[in-house]
């Protein structure tokens, strides 16, 4: 039977000659891309089928025993050209546009090379474990759970891999009845994430294990939480440095003046220099937030001069006098 041949080494994008740890970093680029978690409406029903074809073919190109087996096709193969299986013999010819079921798991490609003959629906998932794909989310954090760390309890949907079907999406020939062909069902679970002291906006902490199941006894692959900061209030990040302002009165900007500011550890008197300049920087040494090994970074306060808008009449007299003197002097 003639069935469609794979280019597997075109579907992870990756040289014929590509090496075990190119392959593996390719599919695991590409595995985070077209996971069908992160998509909905059609682009997760094309996600589904890319899938499909991507862990395909990781599992021939990591295994060297399969991926010689594979690459003995040959240099003949062409892009879209059937071929015959036979034995361990391949045998190639041109015949017209073919499109085999695939209902789920391996395509006939696959088996008729490692699973039996083409068109088969033996499992490859009952010969070769499998590892779970790494996922890939968001951590929403807020500045005081950045700047304290310990714990954080977080909610995820997830996918887990259909009991009837064993992820194939399949079962007695047709469609599996309980996932719907799609060879997992939506799970929820409450994870309980360490937030490490140091860490940034755009860090990523990893668990270990909990990203999605593995087929065949394989282990499960981990979760990747990105951290974003939510805005605040009061401060702006910069790197491991804080910055914040204060708002001044142009008396207080000229004779200098002591002001409350915030820290995340609480309100501290600053002493603001007397002829200070508006958008004026004061530092606050080791304010900011934990280093990645010792100590803290710095807080910045930025001075902001502005005039009161409950002037009394005589503020508004003596500015005329300022006025008077400055041009007198000018």
């Amino acid at each position: 039977m003639a069935v469609s041949y794979q280019d597997y080494y075109e579907i992870l994008g990756v040289p014929r000659d590509a090496s075990a740890k190119d392959i593996k970093a390719a599919y695991r680029k590409l595995a985070r891309q077209w996971h069908p978690d992160l998509h909905t409406g059609k682009k997760k029903v094309e996600a589904e089928e890319k899938i499909k074809r991507i862990n395909e073919a990781y599992e021939v190109l990591k295994d060297n025993e399969k991926r010689a087996k594979y690459d003995q096709l040959g240099k003949n193969w062409q892009a879209g050209q059937d071929f015959s299986a036979y034995g361990d013999g391949v045998h190639f010819y041109q015949s017209g546009n073919i499109n085999p079921e695939d209902l789920g798991g391996f395509s006939d490609f696959f088996n008729s090379i490692f699973g039996g003959q083409a068109g088969t629906r033996s499992s490859p998932f009952t010969s070769f474990a499998r590892q779970g794909q790494d996922i890939e989310t968001n951590l929403e954090l807020s500045l005081e759970e950045l700047f304290r760390g310990g714990s954080k309890s977080i909610r995820l949907s997830s996918r887990q891999i259909c009991p009837d079907c064993q992820g194939q999406g399949v079962q007695g020939g047709g469609f599996c009845s309980r996932c719907g062909g799609t060879g997992s069902l939506p799970q929820e679970k409450n994870l309980e994430v360490k937030i490490p002291a140091g860490i940034y906006e755009g860090s990523t902490i990893r668990l270990k294990g909990q990203g999605g199941q593995g087929l065949g006894g394989g282990a499960p692959g981990d979760l990747y939480l990105k951290v974003t900061l939510l805005p605040h209030p009061y401060f702006k990040v910069r790197g491991q440095d804080l910055e914040t302002k204060v708002v001044l009165r142009p008396e207080q900007a000229v004779l200098g003046d002591k002001m409350n500011v915030p820290t995340m550890e609480g309100s501290v008197t600053l002493t603001i220099p007397a002829g200070s300049h508006n958008g004026s920087r004061l530092r606050l040494k080791g304010k900011g937030l934990p280093l990645k090994k010792d100590g803290r970074g710095d807080q910045y306060v930025v001075i902001e001069i502005d005039t009161p808008r409950d002037l009394t009449t005589e503020e508004i007299e003596l500015y005329h006098q300022l006025k008077e003197i400055r041009e007198r002097q000018g």
